[in-house]
Formats: C-alpha cells, sequence, structure tokens
C-alpha cells in the first residue's frame, strides 16, 4: 500500500486559496478556521491568514449573518428560532444575530409564516383532525417559529 503524500501549502498558497473560497461564498470565521485545519495549517500560520482575510473584507461575521439570514429565511423559509440556532452554532455573536434578524420585515415574516402553514396544512392528508395538527405545529416549531405564532396558527386551521 501507498501512502497519500499530504499536500502542504505555504502561507501564500493557503491565503490565495481561501480569498478564493471566501469570494465563492460568505464565510463565518468558524468555516474558515475548519478549512484550513483541514489543510493541516499551523495554528500561528490560521492565525496570520484570517487577519489578511479580515483586513481585505473577505471575511466579515456581519455581512455573513445578514446572507445567511435573509437565504434561510427566503429559501427555505425558517424562522428566527431556528436562524438564531444555526447562527449561534456557527459562533455567530448576538449582536451581528440581531442586527442580521433586524433585517426581517415584520409584515414579510407573518406573510412567509402564514403561507408556510397554510400550505403545509393543505398537504397533510387522510388522517385525524387531532394528528393533522400534531403534524402542522410540529412541522412549524421544527422550522423554528415561534411557538405563540405555531399554536394560534393551528387553532386557527384546524379549531
Amino acid at each position: 500500500m501507498r501512502m497519500q503524500a499530504k499536500t502542504t501549502y505555504t502561507v501564500q498558497e493557503a491565503t490565495r486559496k481561501l480569498e478564493h473560497y471566501c469570494a465563492y461564498q460568505e464565510r463565518c470565521h468558524q468555516e474558515v478556521r475548519k478549512k484550513l485545519e483541514s489543510m493541516h495549517m499551523i495554528p500561528e500560520a490560521i492565525d496570520v491568514i484570517i487577519v489578511h482575510l479580515l483586513e481585505h473584507n473577505f471575511l466579515n461575521e456581519e455581512r455573513f449573518a445578514k446572507t445567511f439570514v435573509r437565504g434561510k429565511f427566503r429559501i427555505k423559509a425558517w424562522g428566527r428560532r431556528r436562524l438564531t440556532y444555526e447562527l449561534r452554532q456557527k459562533d455567530i455573536s448576538k449582536v451581528n444575530i440581531n442586527q442580521a434578524l433586524a433585517e426581517i420585515e415584520e409584515t414579510e415574516y407573518i406573510e412567509v409564516f402564514n403561507g408556510l402553514a397554510e400550505k403545509k396544512a393543505n398537504s397533510i392528508t387522510g388522517i385525524s383532525k387531532h394528528k393533522k395538527r400534531r403534524k402542522l405545529i410540529d412541522y412549524l416549531l421544527y422550522r423554528g417559529w415561534e411557538t405563540h405564532l405555531v399554536y394560534e396558527k393551528a387553532k386557527a386551521i384546524f379549531g
């Protein structure tokens, strides 16, 4: 058996590679650090590269949080609780999380919620009203919508 040669990178090569990585899609610090660790970079080099990416605006946690929230809200229809949870998992600061969530218009938030709830309620078929209600509630809570909204909606749809 032949040993797979481990690819090594100079700080310059790794920096260029990470500039492309960050330019392609918004990244958080955690993703960049993991990527550099997977490239077998030493901690000192990782810090140097991250500072470079920050100074040259390839890495911006506030911009990442806002982009993440916009995308997951519009595409996956996630509620604020799920968005907050996912951003916390990525070590995003509370300040950046709150700024990002503030970008969602309240009217659009409620519209998306109502649309999602109606669509899901109409897709649940062939079981008792009680089970349909339970399924709708579980689905909306999993998507991270606030409890009071979910229960009010379930009551409005299923009584």
